[in-house]
């Protein structure tokens, strides 16, 4: 699941790779612009008080750009940033080690943060509204509560589940953003400075072409770019053309829409074994040799998306959309 080539999940080798081609100013992140001309107003705002900005929320699928949106309001701010994870922090000690160790005004970014332990949640409301720590220190009728004052901070909290987050947590952000899937014309812009930097000779056709296939989201048109690229230096000469990306997209059995052959085997077997539904997740996973928590959180959201898949409470419907982009014949139920 996690080395799918279009899944919006980050590849642990990735990593590294990735922090070259993310950009670290406002002025250089593309796409996103009602969210960009929002924050640029609450830094700019900040920044003239001098104070820290207020905790920020970042909710949106995998992929879009939260992490690089986290690090670029921390150097608009010109402030330090420390990262961790929801998971990450497993007890109070953790969380009060961290905010302890914050400067005055620097980003706490916590990636997905909606999987926050709850006993380390209830630490965090005071860290941000009041900007102290509560310890209890002792046991029994002799412990004693502290109360530790921190460096004013700005809390950046991302997660792709904002329906999973405590309405507590919630509530203390002061600037909630949504991000949304990119328009093919971002991906076309991002794809071209992604080879920019990589050095790599592509034209406008075939950067278009790639962020067609990439599902509304930068991390994939990137991960596609590397690819194909690859596949350019192997068979023809290194430079990216629209014949080549083609080529290079059909044999990652990546098609028009961005739809690999994961995605195609669920829709055929709805199909082709349970005449289009309606159709149970288990069963679904059963079929196909999947895991049903894969399927729910990986392959079936784009395939809603994109109008192939209708959840009822009966089960799974596949679309006429689906049947015709497959090639299979639709039966009409009604």
């Amino acid at each position: 699941m996690n080395n799918r080539i279009i899944g919006a999940q980050s590849i642990n080798e990735e990593e590294k790779n990735e922090y070259t081609l993310r950009p670290r100013w406002l002025s250089e992140y593309i796409g996103q612009d009602k969210t960009k001309d929002k924050l640029d107003v609450f830094i700019q705002a900040a920044k003239n008080r001098g104070e820290s900005l207020d905790h920020v929320l970042l909710q949106g699928p995998p992929g879009l750009g939260k992490t690089t949106l986290a690090n670029i309001i921390a150097n608009e701010l010109g402030v330090n940033i420390k990262v961790t994870s929801g998971p990450a922090i497993e007890r109070p000690g953790d969380l009060a080690s961290i905010l302890t160790n914050l400067q005055e005004h620097d980003v706490l970014f916590i990636d997905e943060i909606h999987r926050i332990n709850r006993s380390v949640e209830e630490v965090l409301y005071p860290a941000m509204e009041d900007f102290a720590l509560d310890i209890i220190v002792g046991k029994g009728p002799s412990a004693q509560s502290l109360r530790i004052d921190l460096e004013k901070f700005t809390l950046v909290g991302a997660t792709t589940k904002a329906g999973m987050l405590s309405s507590p947590l919630r509530d203390r952000f002061g600037v909630l953003m949504e991000l949304d899937l990119y328009a093919n014309q971002d991906l076309k812009t991002i794809v071209k400075r992604s080879a920019s930097i990589l050095d790599v000779p592509i034209d406008e056709q075939s950067a278009l072409e790639i962020a067609k296939r990439s599902r509304g989201t930068p991390r994939i048109s990137n991960r596609l770019l590397k690819r194909v690229r690859d596949y350019a230096d192997v068979i023809g000469d290194g430079t990216i053309n629209l014949d080549l990306t083609r080529k290079s997209l059909h044999f990652l059995e990546i098609d028009e829409m961005g739809l690999d052959k994961l995605d195609r085997k669920i829709c055929v077997t709805i199909a082709e074994n349970f005449d289009g539904g309606p159709v149970g997740l288990d069963t679904i996973a059963a079929s196909t040799g999947q895991e049903s928590i894969t399927i729910e959180d990986v392959y079936e959201p784009y395939l809603l998306q994109i109008g192939f898949l209708n959840r009822t409470p009966r089960g799974r419907i596949l679309t006429k959309k689906a049947y015709d982009h497959y090639g299979l014949e639709f039966k009409d139920k009604k």
